[in-house]
């Protein structure tokens, strides 16, 4: 009976968040509602995916997907999960800009999650992530747009005679309009994280949501970061993720490459895998956090 303890005890926990945006709240978007049809799917197969794995699931779609309800939930499982276990984050929404006002560079965009009553900003979700203990798995699958600075290239038009759906990007009108609307409530935030974090940062930063390598002011938001992460999102930072009628892209092509549960592989190739299946003007993107290597080399969704 003893033994039967210890090995329950050591069994590694597993808590997942998804989280699927149809629309927006105009009020907070400058009276844009940015309608899309498949995130709510999205969020709900990736929750199938989770519970098909032993994993507690917490779902929020479009209305419940507030800022407010996100953060709660990421805090939560932050307080419950140690060491050795999994943390599985799912986005599938539109993706959004607000300027950096706590970097060196007047021209530098923060990336977003557009969340329904307001965006989370990349800065937030890094620092949440931070706040997870040692040793935590994390595993973030971002379906959206991040379109990167104003100083690089804008994302190529879409030919509609090849591809279907609408795109998850916020148009840049809407993103300047929401954040002049909003300035002092979006600057505050990035104050604030900075603040937090003992200093802001003095250096051009790059994005946690899109970005290959971790930034100077991302370390100076968390000069600690503990956790494994890996992410996987839906594009480049200068390109466009695509919504469909049944799922994205992306989470159409991930739910391909998983089969049921039937993938034997890694994630480094698991992200090949999705890769593959879409074409050259969407490329998923592989970004690591902490000390990654030996969770790369795991299967996928494995509690």
């Amino acid at each position: 009976m003893a033994k039967t303890t210890t090995a329950s005890a050591a069994k590694p926990k597993a808590l997942s968040l998804h989280i699927g945006l149809n629309a927006v709240s105009p009020a907070a978007y400058g009276g844009w509602s940015g309608e899309l049809a498949a995130c709510e799917f999205d969020a709900k197969d990736m929750a199938a995916i989770a519970k098909s794995q032993g994993m507690k699931s917490t779902v929020l779609l479009t209305k419940q997907g507030t800022r407010a309800k996100m953060l709660a939930a990421m805090r939560k499982a932050a307080k419950q999960l140690k060491q050795g276990d999994l943390f599985f984050l799912t986005y599938s929404g539109h993706g959004g800009q607000v300027p950096d006002v706590t970097g060196e560079e007047i021209d530098k965009q923060d990336e977003t999650w557009c969340l329904y009553d307001g965006q989370l900003i990349d800065d937030e979700l890094y620092f949440e992530l931070s706040r997870f203990a040692a040793g935590v798995r994390i595993l973030v699958l971002s379906d959206s747009c991040h379109s990167g600075t104003v100083t690089r290239a804008v994302p190529p038009p879409i030919d509609r005679t090849k591809v279907t759906g609408r795109s998850k990007m916020m148009p840049p009108a809407v993103a300047i309009r929401t954040y002049r609307e909003h300035q002092a409530f979006y600057n505050k935030l990035q104050h604030d994280v900075a603040k937090a974090a003992g200093k802001a940062g003095t250096t051009d930063p790059d994005s946690v949501l899109a970005q290959l390598a971790v930034s100077p002011r991302l370390t100076a938001i968390a000069k600690e970061f503990h956790p494994a992460v890996i992410l996987i999102s839906g594009c480049q930072d200068n390109q466009t993720s695509m919504d469909g009628d049944h799922n994205g892209a992306f989470t159409e092509q991930v739910l391909r490459a998983w089969n049921h549960g039937n993938y034997r592989g890694n994630y480094a190739k698991f992200h090949a895998a999705v890769k593959a299946g879409l074409p050259a003007s969407q490329s998923p993107n592989l970004f690591t956090l902490g000390a990654a290597a030996r969770f790369l080399r795991q299967q996928p969704f494995k509690v």
